[in-house]
Formats: C-alpha cells, sequence, structure tokens
C-alpha cells in the first residue's frame, strides 16, 4: 500500500514576537497547524482518477466531476486530483512523497503497470532510497521506503 509523506517548509524573515496581542489576534500560535490535503493538477481527469485508482491503488474517498476534483485516502492526509486548462500549472515537481514497505517490489510493481520513472530506486548521499516516479501528467512524485 502507497501512503503520503508530506513536509511542511516555511521561511521568514526577521524573528517572530510571540506576544500576548499577537495569539489574541489569532495570529499565533499556530500549534494546531497541520496538514489537511495535497492538491496535485491534471490534464486529463479521467486518465488521472483511472491512474491513481487503479494503478497506484489508491482509494478513492471523493469525486466530483462537474467540479473536475477526487480525492483518495493515502495515509493522515488526503490527497487528491485537481482538473486544469492551465498548462503551466501540470506537469510538476510536486516534492510529494509516496512511502511504501519495500521501495524495488513497488518499483518493479509500476514498471510492470507503465508507470513511468526519472529515476529509478537509488541511494542517496544521507543513505536513504529514492525513485522518482511521474504520472500520465509528468507530475513527479517520490517513491520513499522510509528511513533505511
Amino acid at each position: 500500500m502507497i501512503g503520503l509523506k508530506y513536509t511542511l517548509i516555511v521561511a521568514a524573515e526577521g524573528q517572530v514576537d510571540n506576544t500576548a496581542s499577537d495569539i489574541k489576534k489569532g495570529v499565533l500560535p499556530m500549534s494546531d497547524l497541520s496538514i489537511g490535503y495535497v492538491n496535485v493538477f491534471v490534464s486529463d481527469f479521467d486518465r488521472a482518477v483511472d491512474f491513481y485508482s487503479n494503478t497506484l491503488g489508491l482509494k478513492r474517498s471523493l469525486r466530483e466531476d462537474s467540479f473536475g476534483y477526487a480525492s483518495f485516502e493515502a495515509g493522515p492526509i488526503s490527497f487528491a486530483v485537481a482538473a486544469t486548462e492551465d498548462p503551466a500549472l501540470v506537469g510538476k515537481h510536486t516534492g510529494i512523497g509516496f512511502m511504501v514497505a519495500d521501495i524495488d517490489a513497488t518499483y518493479a510493481e509500476l514498471i510492470e503497470k507503465g508507470v513511468e520513472f526519472d529515476m529509478p530506486p537509488t541511494k542517496q548521499p544521507w543513505g536513504g532510497i529514492l525513485a522518482l516516479m511521474k504520472d500520465p501528467d509528468g507530475n513527479i512524485f517520490y517513491l520513499d521506503p522510509g528511513f533505511s
């Protein structure tokens, strides 16, 4: 089963003053901040839903054809595809990592299903192993076995 790994990167200029007035304004703290969903833009909605449902095996939790939106169960957050006619939004490196227990077996299975990879499972300088796979729109995702 493929799960979804997510990382939130926040850059800020200067220091943040954690004062009572900031908290009262609702600015701070954000200790309850979490990622609830991730959307990836696609040009062919039906093809994308088929890919994520049938090729990757993610369980679909919602499909709304009139809005071109479908979401899938992918671990602790929801993964979704959203149709767009803007070609600038598709075919990007997403920075999203799908977690797998056995990267070599998953890689072999996905290759057999016709999934295109930019990089096979490869040992990284920090010691981990990653692969880079593409969806039918060319959106790029990590395939990651976690800490190895």
